[in-house]
């Protein structure tokens, strides 16, 4: 049969786009095959908050950040942990080049695509407390203007207008259950033809068949994703060793197509995946009052101030503070017995300090509405947050502490709270309150955040009593573990190409994104430094289509 296409792209998401661009650039034709219909176009990187790790930066060194390619890799090394010799070659090359992508040429390269990014850079996954641990030691988290709708946009159009070329054909609801393979190389892929779906973007799609297809082309690209709308398979790859064992429930961080299903029909094949008790899941999720998929699970971005209580009532110990250490955080809560724990806060810190990710829940900044952006800067709630204190599951609000350690306990799948504990914490808490220096650990942390002046205009609340009635009334929330990125997956070279279990290439199958632990069956670690997942896949997807454009018949 001859070739359909030059190159088949198994995933509709980010870096499937990417690879799919670059291709056609080189004149390539390149036939795009998703499980999801035409509305999925962007995968996950649609509901992102669009957040992209630059080093070095123009938006930096505006806001008087002193950063460096050496800074940065050094806090990619402390936080990946590399320890594997096998597993963790081509993961140790791709963080060496994908530093050196964010320090040069990535923000050029999204630039000249169209994407631009807004002036505060804010200071996500601080780290655990050391200057050789996990951790970004300055602020590297640079906003999309348009968040991950943008991000998408940038690259989705440029193929669109090369599928109006001719060089580009999209075959929606076709789900891949195989790969075609001769002479030990990938020549195309096989699979169901799925039922037409009219589904939203997100909604969880039938799986009923309506036929089969088989595909040729000269090389395969897996761009499928990785495993978090799948549970069975996350507690299947869950590190019990390193993180304790798995939650008993989850909430859902990701559209239930994130399956999983791709890693194990590549490997099946013959590839090798790598890395797979490697995950980054959220201590802060909130279930979505007004949810799209199953489970649908919001992230809190929390500022530094939130007093956190495990379901018993204690105080999570220094440093695992909101916004610091999520799989620190996320291991000492699974040793507690109990799946969920409690911010206590006040109005004026949720004002200020909440922020929720995702897309969706940030029309100011995926509607690029600059009047709404100033408004939060404004007394009050945004409005995302607001319907989550008004409609949210989670949220309890109270004017006394007494009325909230009841309303805590309402809700509470576990141990009851004593309100006598609970007052314990927060007077100890507030007592310290009372002077610019304390020995409380958090309290040192929130006057560090507040030293970065960005930090303390929008996004930290001046220190108060959490008692004092003129920041109220109080709120407390119960927090939840969110499935969320998969760190592991098909082992790759630096040109995305995907490696045999001995060490060789796998003849025409490349992988790009997280399905290839977004570079090299897991460029993180064990640890991520936040705004590097949409970035890996523009890395990788670009890595896998300037490969193949170069080297294909």
């Amino acid at each position: 049969m001859a070739d359909d296409a030059d190159v088949i792209v198994v995933g509709a998401g980010l870096a499937g786009l990417v690879a799919t661009y670059e291709l056609t650039r080189a004149g390539r034709r390149v036939i795009v095959v998703d499980q999801e219909n035409e509305a999925n176009l962007g995968g996950q990187a649609f509901w992102s908050l669009g957040g992209l790790f630059f080093v070095g930066s123009p938006e930096q060194r505006r806001m008087g950040i002193k950063d460096s390619p050496d800074l940065a890799l050094a806090d990619w090394l402390a936080s990946a942990g590399f320890d594997r010799d096998r597993e963790d070659h081509w993961p140790r090359k791709w963080a060496h080049a994908y530093v050196d992508f964010a320090a040069g040429e990535k923000r050029r390269y999204l630039h000249g695509l169209g994407l631009r990014v807004t002036p505060m850079v804010s200071w996500a996954e601080r780290g655990a407390g050391t200057a050789t641990g996990h951790g970004n030691s300055v602020p590297r988290f640079h906003i999309t203007w348009g968040t991950g709708p943008e991000v998408v946009r940038v690259v989705r159009e440029p193929v669109l207008a090369a599928a109006g070329r001719g060089l580009v054909t999209f075959r929606h609801r076709h789900r891949v259950d195989g790969l075609i393979t001769e002479g030990g190389a990938a020549v195309g892929v096989r699979g169901t033809v799925l039922e037409p779906s009219a589904a939203p973007r997100g909604v969880a799609s039938s799986r009923e068949a309506v036929g089969a297809f088989e595909l040729r082309a000269q090389a395969v690209v897996v761009t499928s994703g990785g495993i978090g709308g799948n549970h069975d398979l996350v507690r299947a790859n869950w590190p019990a060793d390193r993180l304790g064992p798995a939650p008993e429930s989850m909430l859902t961080g990701v559209p239930a197509h994130v399956d999983g299903r791709m890693l194990g029909i590549a490997e099946g094949a013959g590839a090798s995946v790598v890395n797979r008790d490697r995950m980054w899941h959220y201590t802060e999720g909130v279930a979505n009052w007004d949810p799209v998929w199953p489970g649908h699970a919001i992230r809190i971005i929390p500022g530094p101030s939130s007093l956190w209580l495990d379901a018993t009532g204690r105080r999570l110990p220094a440093p695992l503070f909101p916004g610091h250490d999520t799989l620190g955080t996320l291991r000492h809560i699974l040793g507690t017995g109990h799946p969920y724990t409690w911010f206590v806060l006040t109005r004026s810190i949720v004002e200020k300090e909440f922020a929720l990710s995702g897309s969706e829940q940030n029309p100011d900044l995926t509607g690029k509405d600059l009047g709404l952006v100033l408004s939060r800067v404004r007394k009050g709630a945004p409005g995302p947050v607001q319907a989550f204190l008004d409609r949210g599951e989670d949220f309890v609000v109270r004017r006394t502490l007494r009325e909230l350690v009841d309303g805590m306990n309402a809700i509470a799948p576990g141990p009851r709270l004593d309100a006598a504990e609970v007052e314990r914490q927060v007077v100890a808490r507030d007592r310290e309150v009372g002077n610019a220096y304390s020995k409380d650990l958090q309290l040192m942390t929130v006057a560090n955040a507040r030293a970065y002046w960005p930090d303390r205009l929008t996004r930290v609340a001046k220190p108060h009593r959490l008692l004092d009635p003129t920041h109220g009334p109080l709120i407390a929330v119960r927090l939840r573990v969110l499935t969320r990125k998969t760190l592991g997956g098909l082992e790759t070279t630096l040109d995305s190409q995907v490696v045999r279990p001995g060490g060789e290439v796998f003849d025409g199958l490349y992988a790009a994104g997280e399905a290839a632990g977004f570079g090299g069956g897991g460029v993180h670690g064990y640890n991520a430094l936040e705004g590097t997942f949409l970035g890996g896949c523009v890395f990788s997807g670009r890595a896998a289509g300037r490969a193949l454009a170069r080297g294909l018949a």
